[in-house]
């Protein structure tokens, strides 16, 4: 099951939780966009550049989150900051939710150093 939802934190489900460093809605979405196009190499979100293309989810990594036999729930940074204000941990980050314990699996650091999907997917189910 995967959800892009804003929520608060208790309504958050057990599973892994992909907070991108990103803002949520159409005029980010579109700003990040154009911001690819024209400058990856300053591209502030791995995870983003992982998981999406241009314009959508990859496929592989769809196909690694249903796999899973867990909900990913998916977060951009502003959502995150509203459920996590004193939160200074540097984005994007994947944490594992248990019980509304937040656990963090990977950094920003450690998201940078992956370099295809197949790298993140075998990096969470060592975590996990």
């Amino acid at each position: 099951m995967n959800q892009t939802i804003a929520i608060k934190r208790e309504d958050v489900p057990d599973g892994l939780v992909l907070v991108y460093n990103a803002d949520a809605g159409l005029f980010n979405t579109l700003a990040d966009i154009g911001h690819k196009v024209v400058s990856p190499a300053t591209y502030p979100c791995a995870l983003c550049e992982l998981t999406h293309g241009y314009f959508a989810m990859r496929r592989t990594w769809a196909t690694f989150a249903e796999s899973l036999a867990m909900p990913v729930t998916y977060l951009h940074r502003d959502q995150f900051r509203s459920l996590f204000p004193d939160d200074a941990e540097s984005l994007p980050a994947v944490f594992r939710v248990t019980g509304g314990d937040w656990r963090r699996l990977l950094d920003r650091d450690a998201l940078r150093g992956y370099r295809s999907v197949a790298e993140l997917a075998d990096a969470i189910r060592a975590l996990l």
